[in-house]
């Protein structure tokens, strides 16, 4: 049986090498931003830090009325925090929005071969609530479980629970939230991969494309399987090879900043206030460059591995092929 993730390897070679060259900087910009939304996990994550005074055995009984807890944060700061902590969980959630709807822009900007973001982000903005409901859905037990066996380790630091008992018990949640965590990633990689493109194809929600998706897994399940095994390499590659590329890129840029930042030290000092001034300027610049440069890199990066999943897709189940056109041209 030929494994499909084997075979599109070069393949989504070719489809990223014919999307993206001769280079457009309009298209390469405009994916640049889908990457910087899409390239990392896609999850918000939101910790919360409570801190308590807990009297032991030997502590003297608290004097403090019931009503009035104590608390090692003064009651001018209290409202600050909550605000700011409520600011973060509302921009991680607007970012998470964002990231869950890029997912079909990107698929959207792959399938019809441009990049409209206005277009495409107004027909798919409620599939992106969709799929970031489901992400916080899969996610929440992880987090959870998370926190709890954190608060089991610092528990037991604390000698609140017997060491006895904690330590077997930290082992067996430390197992639990391996393999919880592995299950997690699997799901969320098969969502963002192929679920996706389902979503994209049929218009439907998120359950309803894991059912068809679920469908081809159980007749094709090595396929999925060595899509998984080939994609994670991949991955690791690109990330390495994208990696070598900006730091080459960041070391040629470089050079005419320290060009720049000499003459300028030769001139007029950083000790002075224009040269301090032009020296910020100098190091912001560079930094925004590297930014930029990072990000383009990342548009390869996620349009590569992308279009090699629309492949074994495609291949695996040709009902769900998203680019049968492209996909024909490539191996005409």
């Amino acid at each position: 049986m030929a494994l499909h993730a084997l075979q599109d390897v070069d393949d989504a070679i070719e489809a990223t090498r014919s999307f993206l060259f001769p280079p457009r900087i309009g298209r390469w910009l405009k994916l640049a931003l889908v990457a910087f939304f899409v390239g990392g996990s896609g999850f918000p994550t939101a910790q919360f830090n409570a801190g308590s005074s807990i009297p032991g055995p030997s502590d003297p009984p608290s004097s403090t009325p019931p009503g009035d807890l104590p608390t090692s944060i003064p009651d001018d700061v209290l409202p600050f925090l909550v605000v700011g902590i409520a600011l973060v969980i509302l921009v991680g959630i607007v970012l998470g929005v964002i990231g869950a709807t890029m997912e079909f822009v990107l698929i959207e900007s792959l399938r019809q071969r441009r990049v409209v973001l206005r277009e495409y982000l107004s027909d798919r903005w409620r599939q992106g609530l969709r799929l970031f409901g489901f992400r916080i859905l899969i996610g929440l037990p992880v987090a959870v479980l998370f926190l709890g066996w954190v608060g089991l380790f610092i528990a037991s630091l604390g000698g609140i629970i017997d060491p006895v008992i904690a330590f077997p018990t930290f082992l067996v949640g430390l197992a639990v939230l391996i393999l919880l965590g592995i299950l997690f990633a699997i799901v969320d990689t098969l969502t963002t991969v192929f679920v996706v493109p389902i979503m994209t194809m049929t218009d439907a929600g998120v359950l309803a494309a894991w059912r068809r998706l679920w469908a081809s897994i159980r007749v094709a399940w090595k396929q999925y399987l060595a899509y998984l095994l080939v994609a994670g390499l991949l991955g690791i590659a690109a990330g390495l090879l994208g990696s070598i590329v900006t730091g080459v890129v960041a070391i040629g840029l470089l050079l005419p900043v320290a060009v720049l930042g000499a003459i300028v030290y030769a001139t007029v000092t950083f000790a002075s206030t224009v040269g301090t001034v032009v020296l910020a300027l100098l190091v912001a610049v560079f930094l925004a460059a590297v930014f930029v440069v990072w990000l383009l890199v990342q548009a390869a990066i996620v349009t590569y591995l992308r279009y090699y999943a629309l492949l074994v897709l495609g291949d695996v189940e040709p009902s769900l092929d998203l680019i049968p056109d492209q996909r024909a041209a490539i191996r005409a």
